[in-house]
């Protein structure tokens, strides 16, 4: 897997168009000279986003991404660059599936830690009638890459943004500060945005910012905040990422660690005038402990060098709302007893770490910043056999906190 600072640096040539995404399209220049074709509609380019990859595991990943009109899709791909010789579609109970702006094709049966050569294709679909389907123009991208997590790797590297609020500017200023060293995947842990609005937030305030600095080749982990509950898009938010079980809560492994993602929910309660009886909150947590208590069963878990949790909202240091306290009453006892080393969270805009307190938490517990500057942060973990070390780095390049398991 290509490096991130070496990722960044072959997109150094987007950053004059903002990564704002103006209009929509900020990423769309470096897609039109790897080759793209038209529509009919010659000012509309198929493409919307570069890919994006998602769900990393030994043996498949996934690579998203999205058109501006109806396509067909594909993914070619191979272990060498001049050899693309496999081809992946998605299938739904027999369907190819086409006629679609939003794409998904997950790469089944590859060979764990492998670097792998991609490409991805798709066939403008003028019209689809029952008996007669015309195509368009095809658009082929450049070539990227990825690396499969191994099956027995004895460390991984990795990263944290939390509480990005609509600034993506904020994930390039990050960055710089991410280290040199490859890393495994990216994990945004809740609030990326303040609300849900529409897909051309997703691709103008994530998308297409990530695939600017590092996402074609190094998958990414959306963990939901509260935020991303909100607005008129929230409940479409899942059409646009994988991630195990397709659910917001799941675990994952991935050398010396085994994580637990946690989906906290709302931070007020279900009946609060905001939500207009829209949610369910409290009957989703309890769900989630039921799958809890059997996840901390897992052989895997109980053998895991080191065993994290993501949760938004952290269980302590976070005020007394109803979901804090929530959290705290039915996935607090839980961990305890399962003697997980450390909580990674959000959510109070101010970056603390919190060492363990007898009789609450029996880990610490990192906070990671807010999305003003001067408050934001990025936390840097890396593991292995030896040692799992954390560092948070403030927006001006200083550390503001370290710990060491």
């Amino acid at each position: 897997m290509e490096e991130l600072s070496n990722d960044i640096n072959r997109r150094k040539f987007i950053s004059s168009l903002g990564l704002l995404g103006v209009a929509g399209l900020s990423s769309l220049p470096s897609l039109a000279e790897a080759g793209e074709t038209k529509t009919s509609a010659p000012d509309v380019p198929i493409i919307k986003t570069e890919p994006y990859l998602q769900s990393a595991l030994p043996n498949q990943i996934t690579v998203r991404w999205l058109t501006n009109v109806p396509c067909y899709s594909w993914v070619d791909y191979g272990q060498t660059p001049d050899n693309l010789d496999k081809k992946e579609v998605a299938v739904d109970d027999g369907l190819i599936q086409a006629y679609n702006t939003v794409h998904g094709i997950t790469l089944k049966g590859l060979t764990p830690g492998q670097k792998y050569y991609y490409r991805i294709n798709s066939k403008v679909i003028e019209e689809f009638k029952p008996y007669k389907v015309t195509f368009g123009n095809t658009f082929v991208s450049e070539s990227y890459t990825f690396q499969t997590p191994g099956l027995d790797a004895k460390s991984v590297s990795f990263l944290v943004f939390n509480d990005i609020h609509d600034r993506p500017n904020s994930f390039a200023h990050l960055m710089q500060y991410g280290g040199e060293d490859k890393k495994d995947f990216v994990f945004l842990n809740g609030d990326m945005f303040d609300f849900q609005t529409d897909e051309d937030q997703l691709v103008n305030h994530l998308l297409n910012p990530l695939g600017q600095l590092f996402s074609t080749n190094t998958p990414f982990i959306l963990s939901r905040g509260n935020h991303e509950t909100r607005g008129k898009f929230a409940r479409h938010l899942g059409n646009y990422f994988n991630n195990q079980e397709q659910k917001y809560y799941f675990s994952f492994q991935q050398g010396p660690v085994y994580a637990i993602v946690l989906d906290s929910g709302e931070d007020k309660t279900d009946g609060d005038k905001e939500y207009y009886g829209l949610v369910d909150f409290d009957k989703y947590r309890l769900q989630q402990v039921e799958w809890l208590k059997k996840e901390v069963q897992k052989k895997a878990f109980k053998k895991a060098k080191y065993k994290i949790v993501f949760s938004h909202i952290p269980f302590y240091y976070s005020g007394n709302g109803h979901g804090t306290l929530h959290c705290r009453e039915v996935f607090g006892p839980i961990l305890n007893q399962a003697k997980v080393d450390l909580l990674i969270s959000g959510h109070t805009h101010r970056y603390g770490i919190h060492p363990p307190v007898a009789g609450q938490h029996n880990y610490p517990i990192v906070i990671g910043g807010g999305p003003k500057e001067g408050a934001r942060t990025i936390i840097k973990v890396k593991a292995d056999q030896n040692a799992f070390a954390l560092e948070m780095i403030g927006d001006t390049g200083t550390p503001v906190g370290n710990i060491k398991i």
